[in-house]
């Protein structure tokens, strides 16, 4: 853990000042509460009553002291104290005040509901003992990401106890652990577990905010994911249950990556709930016009507004406070865009809050993923954040999908496809036409599929999204998921539909996993599960977002694939490069890269473009950082023809030895040997993986 001098010591001059040690600070005497707001005229603390929390049992004026920080102490604050404030201010464009509500101070560690509704702060102490476990530190060309809810994940998990389905503790018991690890993943990414609420409209439906992006505070672990021991016992037991999860990930080393949404919060639109930061100071934390109306780039009522200091400073303060008390790995940032837009709401990868984040002492050994868009004006700015950070590439999913599914969907009408093969040749490589030689091909976090849109099975199985059970009539979620369902729309008894389906979940898997980059797997894609054709279903909180552990057959099959290429790629640091390949350059400083098509010969510029020349092999040499030489060819067909290919020439007296090929049904323990210029069989749309081995 960094101490608070070496954090303070890295702090950029326009996140330090006034803003230090807002919140709660316990003392030998009780606490002291500092809040920050720059408009308020008046400010309270109210304490509670430990049982009945609509009962307030001191009331206190808060001093201001300067800088738009007020002030106040009292011995009522100690460990487990429920407590709000209260904010009075002017009237006027873009101020909200109302001094009768009660409101969450912004950096409360713990929350309980109070008895009308309302939400009250909970003093924490947040001592725990680690143990001397430290962080694993996995380095990014090692990472494997997998994407999932913590809730989801147990919920139906046969070997978990029932007291610990679909909660902090679940996640950590051994049998989830032994999942993680045999298959073969380093981190895992949670979606959100900030407190967050359901938004009315969806309680009118019946529904709610599964997924969690709505975020009513940013340091509190959610509250329901804990067990009902730790719930009942309140929210220091929250917390350390959630510490129990990161320590128990760690030992067997694991990473925990947070999904945080500080994008927006869950106050929305103007006229929406009234909980913490609206009140306390509208005008300073949410973009708005300058007759206060919201500037919404993020889809979900409102924006924070990070060209203020307070607000960059609440996140930055929040991250820290993630990575070093509760000592999580790495974050990746819902629309990350909105955290990097200035005064005048332009995107700058520039911008201080990006800056500070990467540069701060206390965030030095955490990851740092940014979902590169968001809704605004210049929302899209995939590759355009800086050194130090690495982005979801969006880019990467669309070219992926486009090759093995809708280009095959096009060839069987158009009797070609539409494009050859250069574009997903990029990709495969690290996209270094979106990321600077600079950031190399380890800025890109590759994914095919994630929390929102299609599985990898409905990827295959479906055409369109079927989102009616979202009570929007099938308007919300993508229009445009470059999937195809290979004749038959959603469940069929087609042995060959379904044999070609299963194939094209590999040909996925398999690329994604054998891809330069950091890849990032959606949890259950390894055991191919459905969500029967919802490509939005963060309102389902049931059996249709839980993952099911009950598998068939095939399923067991596509697991055994996965955990056999992520072996695959830990054993042949040539599919992982720190550096962007040069294409026959024998250079120390870069890895190399030969590209040839289907007869052996180098790829000519015809064949890269050619539609209906869709078959390449790639020989990838380890970057010269990677401490042993290992190179290794991986063969790529994309028609449904079936192809013969000659191997490559090598300088050197090597063989071809066979680790894997998509159109086996199961991984195969056989390793042929072949050599150079020997001709191997590719049935259509399939891949083959080969080393090279030096000959004796």
């Amino acid at each position: 853990m960094v101490p608070p001098e070496a954090a303070a010591s890295s702090r950029p001059a326009l996140l330090t000042s006034t803003l230090d040690d807002l919140g709660v600070r316990l003392g030998p005497d009780g606490g002291t509460l500092r809040v920050w707001s720059a408009h308020a005229d008046t400010m309270q603390l109210v304490v509670f009553d430990d049982v009945d929390l609509d009962w307030a049992v001191e009331t206190l004026p808060m001093t201001p002291t300067g800088g738009g920080v007020f002030e106040a102490s009292t011995p009522l604050l100690r460990p487990g104290a429920r407590y709000a404030i209260r904010v009075g201010g002017p009237h006027g464009p873009g101020n909200t005040f109302n001094p009768a509500s009660l409101l969450i101070e912004p950096y409360s560690r713990g929350l309980v509901s109070g008895g009308f509704g309302d939400w009250r702060s909970v003093v924490i102490d947040g001592s725990f003992d680690w143990g001397g476990v430290g962080k694993p530190r996995i380095p990014m060309d090692r990472t494997v990401i997998y994407e999932g809810h913590v809730k989801g994940l147990t919920k139906r998990h046969p070997l978990v106890p029932p007291a610990l389905h679909g909660t902090y503790a679940g996640l950590a018991h051994p049998a989830m652990i032994e999942h993680l690890l045999s298959l073969g993943v380093t981190s895992v990414e949670l979606l959100p577990v900030h407190a967050f609420a359901t938004e009315p409209r969806l309680l009118q439906l019946g529904l709610s905010n599964y997924w969690g992006y709505n975020s009513v505070n940013f340091f509190t672990p959610h509250a329901p994911y804990a067990t009902a021991a730790s719930r009942a016992e309140g929210p220091e037991a929250v917390l350390r249950e959630f510490k129990g999860m990161v320590k128990l990930l760690h030992e067997a080393g694991l990473e925990v990556i947070l999904d945080v949404v500080y994008n927006h919060t869950a106050e929305e639109g103007i006229g929406g709930p009234r909980t913490s930061l609206r009140g306390i100071d509208n005008r300073s934390y949410y973009r708005q016009t300058d007759d206060g109306v919201y500037i919404d780039e993020t889809g979900c009522g409102n924006a924070v507004n990070t060209a203020t200091d307070a607000a960059a400073r609440l996140v930055l303060d929040s991250l820290r406070y993630w990575a070093n008390d509760v000592q999580v790995d790495g974050f990746r940032f819902d629309l990350a865009v909105t955290l990097g837009r200035d005064a005048t709401h332009s995107f700058t990868p520039d911008h201080p809050l990006l800056r500070a984040i990467r540069d701060d002492d206390a965030l030095s050994d955490v990851k740092l993923i940014a979902e590169p868009w968001d809704i605004g004006m210049g929302g899209w700015q995939t590759g355009s954040f800086g050194e130090g950070w690495h982005e979801w590439n969006d880019r990467y999913r669309d070219r992926v999908r486009n090759f093995w599914l809708s280009d095959v969907d096009y060839a069987r009408r158009a009797s070609t496809a539409p494009v050859g093969i250069g574009g997903f040749a990029t990709r495969l490589a690290g996209s270094s036409n979106t990321f600077s030689d600079e950031r190399g091909p380890l800025a890109s976090v590759n994914f095919v599929t994630a929390h929102d849109g299609f599985t990898l099975r409905d990827l295959v199985s479906y055409d369109v999204k079927h989102n009616f059970g979202n009570g929007e009539q099938n308007r919300d979620g993508a229009e445009t998921n470059r999937s195809y369902n290979h004749g038959a729309e959603g469940k069929t008894d087609d042995p060959g539909i379904l044999a070609t389906r299963r194939k094209a979940m590999r040909n996925l898997m398999g690329t994604l996993l054998l891809s330069a980059g950091v890849p990032m797997i959606t949890a259950g894609d390894e055991m191919g599960r459905t969500q029967r054709g919802n490509n939005n279903a963060y309102c389902h909180d049931s059996p249709l977002t839980w993952l099911s552990w009950d598998l068939a057959p095939w399923q067991h099959d596509l697991l055994a694939h996965t955990r056999r290429l992520l072996a695959l790629r830990r054993e042949n640091p040539a599919l992982r490069p720190v550096r962007f390949a040069r294409l026959g350059e024998r250079i120390p400083s870069a890895s190399v890269m030969e590209w040839f098509d289907e007869n052996g010969a180098t790829m000519s510029s015809e064949r890269w473009t050619n539609p209906s020349h869709r078959t390449l092999q790639y020989l990838a040499t380890s970057t010269p950082e990677h401490e042993e030489l290992n190179r290794i060819l991986l063969i790529v067909h994309g028609n449904e023809s079936p192809v013969d290919v000659t191997l490559p020439a090598l300088e050197d007296e090597g063989e071809y030895v066979e680790l894997w090929s998509s159109a086996d049904e199961a991984p195969s323990d056989d390793s042929p040997r072949f050599s150079p210029g020997d001709t191997v069989a590719l049935s259509g749309t399939s891949m083959r993986l080969f080393r090279v081995e030096p000959g004796g």
